[in-house]
């Protein structure tokens, strides 16, 4: 203890270390929590001044007014090394809150990378120790230069892969390709290799981490992405465009075929009505002509569930419109016939499980008059039947699943007025009144229905003029509801 001596001052010196340290942390604390709940980038640095730079000054005010010890020696020496190094880091971390952390968007500081803000900040803390080093130590510059040029040939050698990263990663964000949360695909288009998809979450000194649809993250090093094809699917518009390529049979109308897939992209949930679908004949195939689809959803993630949405409904739109897939084109003629004998078949039995058809359905002559005007279609889950607002001009039995009455009203809010199920029908509010349908129909589950047009039902009510009555006292009932829904 020979080299410790007290001063005459120094209990002056310990009450400002003792009570003048635990007084300035905990109202740094205070700023820092309220700095925080504002979501201010300044909390940062003040925390770097409470844990880094503040302790380390006490302690040299401790060691050198307190204790007094020679300042010669190499413990001061090293506290004050820490000092001004915390100190060049604390005053670069202010720089960069007021230079780019507030920077206004759209400005030259805002669109700064990161990773070159954070590279610039090490070279200088580097630079900074170098002199604090030769200040405090008395280390020669020139010789601690020579020291770290052969160092770094050496280090750069054994890291040029990673350093490779890095430069490539820096090239990569000064030419700003991506950014976080953006949709990428990193692979030659042509084919070569397999390419990589998926979103933007983090841009590091080294790589950037991909999140993709599976849920699982791929760390990409730049100097790979540097060497490949870019697919940017976020820029310049946050839209996606898919392109899908359909086969359908000979005896398919391809103008009735176009206008059926561009109905049913335009009717499936997630894709986007502007721009609008188009789609398109590309080829006439040994076995089938191929249509292509072309559309645009919102979200890249929700690109396969929107594909499976889509192409369910493919198959139902054709089904409704008699229109075949190419793998079924040779039992296509059979496939009609079967087709007819079905309707046939299902009117029948319809027809019994509704009291006021039963008296058609009893005569065979009325059943083939009726048939002829009566086709069998289904709809998949969701699906809309009837949109309101729309004409209408047949009478819908349900054979198989549930349909769901919806209406808008003045609020543009839609709200469920009743559920129809099996045996019950829809569409007669829109027959008979002849003005636009007043309610939507979609199908709860997938839906087998009864289409009859609106000549086989005047027939049926010729015939039968008490169905007549019976139908009119359901339209009352059905649209007594929809007002009490549209309040």
């Amino acid at each position: 203890m020979s080299n410790v001596s007290f001063s005459n001052d120094w209990h002056i010196w310990a009450i400002i270390v003792g009570l003048g340290f635990p007084l300035l942390v905990v109202l740094l604390g205070e700023i820092i929590y309220h700095l925080q709940k504002r979501n201010r980038p300044l909390a940062g640095t003040l925390r770097v001044v409470k844990n880094l730079v503040l302790p380390v000054l006490m302690l040299m005010i401790l060691i050198t007014n307190v204790l007094k010890l020679d300042v010669k020696g190499n413990f001061p020496k090293l506290v004050a090394t820490l000092f001004w190094i915390s100190v060049i880091y604390a005053s670069l971390s202010l720089f960069n809150v007021i230079l780019f952390e507030q920077a206004e968007a759209n400005t030259w500081r805002a669109r700064m990378p990161k990773l070159l803000i954070d590279l610039s900040r090490l070279f200088l803390v580097l630079v900074g120790s170098m002199i604090v080093l030769a200040a405090v130590w008395g280390t020669d510059l020139a010789g601690l230069a020579t020291g770290l040029g052969v160092s770094s040939i050496v280090i750069g050698l054994a890291l040029q892969d990673t350093l490779g990263s890095i430069m490539s990663g820096i090239a990569l964000l000064l030419e700003r390709p991506f950014s976080v949360g953006d949709w990428l695909r990193i692979g030659n288009s042509e084919g070569e290799g397999e390419a990589i998809e998926g979103q933007v979450i983090d841009i590091n000194w080294r790589s950037v981490r991909l999140l993709n649809l599976q849920h699982q993250v791929i760390v990409v090093p730049h100097q790979f992405i540097g060497k490949q094809i870019i697919h940017n699917y976020s820029q310049p518009e946050r839209i996606y465009n898919q392109r899908i390529n359909i086969g359908f049979s000979y005896d398919c109308p391809p103008n009735l075929v176009k206008q059926v897939l561009k109905s049913t992209a335009l009717a499936t949930q997630g894709i986007l009505a502007e721009p609008e679908p188009e789609s398109k004949t590309t080829s006439y195939d040994e076995t089938a002509i191929v249509y292509e689809v072309e559309f645009f959803i919102k979200n890249f993630e929700d690109v396969e569930q929107i594909l499976d949405r889509f192409m369910t409904r493919v198959w139902y739109a054709a089904q409704r419109n008699n229109l075949t897939l190419h793998r079924y084109r040779y039992e296509y003629a059979v496939e009609t016939t079967d087709k007819a004998d079905s309707a046939s078949s299902k009117l029948a039995q319809s027809l019994h499980s509704i009291p006021g058809f039963m008296p058609l359905a009893r005569e065979a002559k009325n059943l083939d008059d009726l048939a002829k005007g009566t086709i069998l279609q289904q709809f998949g889950t969701g699906e809309k039947v009837i949109r309101q607002g729309e004409p209408g001009n047949a009478l819908y039995i349900i054979i198989a699943g549930q349909a769901l009455v919806t209406v808008t009203n003045k609020f543009g809010k839609e709200k469920e007025v009743m559920t129809i199920l099996r045996g019950e029908f829809f569409g007669e509010m829109a027959l008979f009144t002849g003005e636009p349908s007043p309610v939507s129909i979609t199908a709860v589950d997938d839906l087998q229905v009864l289409v009859i047009y609106s000549d086989a039902v005047n027939t049926m009510i010729e015939r039968q003029p008490s169905l007549g009555r019976e139908i009119g006292q359901i339209i009352e009932a059905r649209s007594k509801a929809v007002s009490i829904a549209q309040l």
